[in-house]
């Protein structure tokens, strides 16, 4: 076996598996740039940890489950009136993560709200966070079945240790106690340790008549408002009254 083989396979070995295959290329790329030894191991540490922090970003854009790819670049501010490019922007720099704000996307289908939260979903994926993409309806399937099947457990473990939940049609459909209980439940364990952006086309005041359980309702508005922008979309944009907000002293509308 030669020399180069023998490298290659103590690097898999170490689970350099990358670099080990890599490694032809990057000695080659040594002997044209006559590297030193030490510029020469150092090219090899930085192609590993640059494709380590690659496999690691598609393992998290695959567990994100985005429905699909689209940018806030590709979100057109034209036909949306209620949001300006600088909020959008604000919105972008994502400190209200750090802050753990969440954000409320209100308005009718094809007013944009899955495609912004998508957008905000991709950029903070991209920033280093771990994100997490779901429907109402999903989630309450796999709440119900986290018990029983290991790909439940498994996709709840993510949504719980994701910095960003994404909950997209929230509160289409009406909920049974059990239901709203799990989903409470939920909201609670996220509280103070995500961000969480809801979209919807029914108002935090509409939501106790789908969640039927008024209790359960308050208890899941005080979690979910305590820190919160709510944006209307096709609508003057507003925030909730005595609550401090992302965007400053201004109005979310042009």
């Amino acid at each position: 076996m030669s020399q180069l083989s023998q490298l290659q396979e103590l690097m898999k070995s170490l689970r350099l598996t990358e670099t080990a295959n890599h490694l032809p290329t990057l000695i080659r790329e040594a002997e044209i740039k006559d590297s030193t030894f030490t510029q020469f191991l150092l090219d090899v540490a930085k192609y590993e940890q640059t494709r380590r922090e690659e496999k690691q970003l598609e393992r998290r854009y695959k567990w994100a489950t985005f429905p699909f790819h689209k940018t806030l670049e590709e979100f057109n501010l034209k036909e949306q009136k209620s949001l300006s490019n600088k909020h959008l922007n604000r919105l972008k720099d994502l400190t209200w993560i750090e802050q753990l704000y969440n954000i409320i996307l209100l308005g009718p289908p094809g007013s944009g709200k899955t495609h912004i939260s998508i957008g905000l979903g991709i950029e903070a994926l991209n920033q280093g966070y771990k994100v997490i993409f779901t429907t109402m309806g999903e989630l309450i399937h796999v709440l119900k079945t986290e018990e029983i099947t290991r790909k439940s457990q498994t996709r709840m473990k993510r949504i719980r240790d994701a910095d960003l939940v994404i909950i997209d049609d929230l509160m289409f459909m009406a909920m049974d106690k059990q239901e709203a209980n799990m989903f409470f439940h939920l909201i609670n364990d996220l509280y103070n340790q995500s961000s969480i952006i809801l979209t919807s086309n029914k108002g935090p005041k509409e939501w106790g008549e789908l969640l039927g359980d008024q209790a359960i309702t308050t208890a899941i508005l005080d979690r979910i408002l305590h820190r919160v922008e709510i944006i209307h979309l096709n609508e003057d944009s507003y925030r909730m009254k005595h609550r401090s907000t992302i965007f400053g002293q201004e109005s979310v509308s042009n």
